[in-house]
């Protein structure tokens, strides 16, 4: 096992429909037994939204006044996205991974307080053009990540595939946004890749034209870049800045849905920033 720190790529796999999750963990596994150490993230938002509807309590999506998208999490739905993407979705991929020989270990990052985030309690969205305040929310914004339980499991052998939620100061549980906890360990890991593995092939000036598609983009355009970016793909851009920031060497953002995901965005398939 490579113990260099700057040879961990950290994986971010979307949570949205249409990623193929077999093929990133068969890809990761490749990489594994090279000798690479790969830290897994993973969203979880159409099977959290799936299971809302099966048993009566859709989710509510609300945009905030800076438009970046998020799920309105009450308690009851912050149940439910921890049955779906805790219990759900994360065994399932430490299951794959393990049929693959890698040692894999599930966790959220609320165990053992792997992340601490703030609780925003109340939230400013845009509805129909006004301006509202929500109350009673369970998400939050990351404010630590303990990295040396990351690099003890790492020491160990194991590969860590962490669901997005992260535990309050006062020990709550909260729903947190996928992209930006994946940016916030690869800048605590100061990894040598973020991948941002998603159902687009990357940023495009122009989405949904796949013809627009930005191959590669350096940190100090991200500002520009954010600005044309529809959607979930804000808090990627986003999220790619803070990765930057902190410390990572490199972030793509790059297409989850095809064969050997991990492997085409490394040769250069994507959106590269550096």
């Amino acid at each position: 096992m490579n113990s260099n720190q700057d040879g961990i790529i950290v994986i971010k796999i979307g949570g949205a429909a249409g990623v193929d999750y077999s093929a990133v963990c068969t890809d990761a596994a490749r990489l594994i037994e090279a000798g690479k150490q790969v830290v897994l993230v993973h969203g979880g938002s159409a099977d959290a939204t799936a299971l809302g509807e099966d048993i009566g309590h859709p989710p509510r999506f609300v945009t905030s006044p800076s438009g970046f998208t998020s799920r309105y999490t009450d308690r009851r739905t912050l149940d439910i996205f921890a049955m779906a993407v805790n219990g759900g979705l994360n065994t399932r991929i430490v299951e794959q991974l393990r049929t693959l020989g890698v040692n894999a270990f599930g966790m959220s990052g609320l165990d053992g307080g792997l992340i601490t985030a703030k609780r925003k309690g109340s939230i400013r969205i845009v509805e129909n053009g006004k301006r509202k305040m929500l109350h009673d929310d369970y998400t939050g914004k990351i404010q630590h990540v303990d990295v040396s339980l990351l690099q003890t499991f790492l020491a160990a052998g194991y590969t860590p595939v962490i669901s997005p939620m992260a535990v309050s100061q006062d020990g709550e549980a909260l729903n947190t946004d996928a992209d930006r906890m994946a940016a916030m360990i690869a800048a605590a890991l100061k990894a040598q890749n973020l991948l941002l593995l998603t159902a687009v092939p990357g940023l495009m000036r122009s989405f949904p034209d796949e013809s627009t598609l930005i191959s590669d983009l350096s940190q100090r355009d991200l500002k520009v870049a954010l600005e044309y970016a529809e959607g979930r793909m804000k808090k990627k851009v986003l999220g790619a800045q803070e990765a930057l920031d902190g410390g990572a060497q490199q972030v793509i953002i790059a297409d989850g849905r095809i064969e050997a995901p991990i492997s085409n965005a490394l040769s250069g398939n994507g959106t590269t920033i550096h």
